[in-house]
Formats: C-alpha cells, structure tokens, sequence
C-alpha cells in the first residue's frame, strides 16, 4: 500500500488559507465516511449471508440439510474456509489496476464469501452471545478507530510489530484448524484481540494520511475501498476472537 507523506498531503503549511485547509478538512471527511460506509455494507452483507447460509443448512429438526452437509462437512468445507484469505490477496493485489465499480464488486463478493465462512458460528455459539458480543466489538471498534482517526500521535511504528504478530496469528490458526487445541485457540484469541485492537487504530491513522486531495473520483474511490477492507478485516477478527473468548457455546 502506497505511503503519503504527511505534510505533503496536508495543506498546512506556511501560507495555507483558512479556506485551503476547510477544502481539506471537508474532503478528508468524505473520504473517512465512504471508507467507513463501503466497510458497513460489507459487514451487512456478511451478517445476511451468514445467517441466510445457517437457516439453509439446518432443517426444522435441527438436523443438517444436504446444503449444511456440503458446506459443514464435506471437503468442500476447506474451500469455503480458505476462499475468503485468497480473495482478499487477489483483491490487494489487483485493486490498482480494478476500475472502482470492479473493485466495488470484489468487495461485496469477498463480503460474501466471509459470510458464508462465518456461519458456522451459529452451529458454536447461541445466538444471544453473538449478539452481544457483536455490540461489544462494534463499540470497541468505534473507540479504537476514533483514537486512530484523532490522535497527534504517530502510530506508524506499530506497523512491524503488529503485522508479525499477525502473521503469527495466521499461522497459529491455520494449524488449529487440523490439532484442534483448545489451549492453542485461547492463546491466538487472546493475543489476537490485542493485535486486531492495535490494527484498528493504526489502519485508521494509515488510511487517513493515504487521503490526497488532488485524488481524481477514482483513485479516491479505489483507495476508500482498500481503506474499507482494512477496517472490515480489523472488526472481522477483533468479533471471531472476542467471541472465542466470551461467547456461550450451544
């Protein structure tokens, strides 16, 4: 992801007008609010999808569908798992190049993807403790992006730390996924609230200063887009690690 020069990108300098610097302020907000729209219509799409995907695969009696079986049980299970990580590498690879309606597009299809990934949850945890701690993450997310989005100081030397620690988390997860340790799943959910909790306030900071103001309509819409997946990756892991920590399973 291409880096801004912060002063460069800010018109403050010496002999900036009060009227240069409110065209910026009133620019930067409209980019900071299409980056957060596009990421709450991702996460809406996910919800629907997931919970559409949940009621298709259990059946009056609670029992399977064919539909669950394929998705729950069968091999086709590990695609659905792993589909929603290749997509967001061919989407962070390919979004410079994507027209912004393309880029749209990949977004939602990625959005689905992870809903249809996600439903299994309804099958762990009751639906009441995904529902708080959904509302936990939403507020936990506000605050933490708000901290990013307002404070003086620079967060940029997270960016190592935290991306290692991610990294970690990946791989720590995808080998959970065939041992099945419950120890090594309270590990990566614990460290991983505090990565993903980091995440979201240095991708805020991150995705404010990419703002330029002399972006035409589609470089601005391509990078509110990035910016989106972003923060919906961060609210995304920050909710499936908090519930693995504080959801009530059935």
């Amino acid at each position: 992801m291409a880096e801004f020069d912060r002063q460069a990108a800010r018109p403050y300098g010496v002999g900036a007008s009060r009227a240069d610097i409110g065209v910026y302020d009133e620019g930067l907000r409209a980019y900071m609010l299409q980056v957060y729209n596009y990421m709450a219509i991702g996460l809406a799409v996910t919800g629907l999808v997931a919970f559409g995907a949940f009621s298709m695969a259990i059946d009056a009696t609670g029992q399977l569908t064919a539909f669950g079986e394929a998705i729950y049980v069968s091999a086709l299970k590990w695609v659905i798992i792993f589909a929603p990580l290749a997509m967001v590498f061919l989407l962070s690879a390919r979004i410079g190049s994507m027209s912004q309606s393309g880029a749209q597009m990949a977004f939602w299809v990625f959005a689905a993807l992870m809903g249809l990934s996600l439903s299994s949850i309804f099958l762990v945890f009751t639906g009441t403790s995904i529902a708080r701690v959904f509302f936990i993450t939403a507020a936990s997310f506000g605050a933490l992006s708000l901290y990013g989005y307002t404070t003086k100081k620079d967060l940029s030397g997270w960016g190592s730390f935290l991306f290692m620690g991610l990294i970690g988390i990946i791989i720590a997860s995808i080998v959970n996924l065939f041992i099945g340790s419950s120890a090594l799943q309270f590990a990566v959910s614990v460290i991983g609230v505090l990565v993903f909790a980091g995440l979201t306030a240095y991708d805020t900071q991150q995705i404010k200063e990419m703002y330029d103001a002399n972006d035409d309509g589609t470089v601005s819409g391509r990078k509110a887009i990035m910016g989106a997946l972003r923060l919906y990756l961060d609210f995304i892991n920050l909710f499936v690690m908090l519930l693995q920590l504080f959801g009530n399973r059935e």
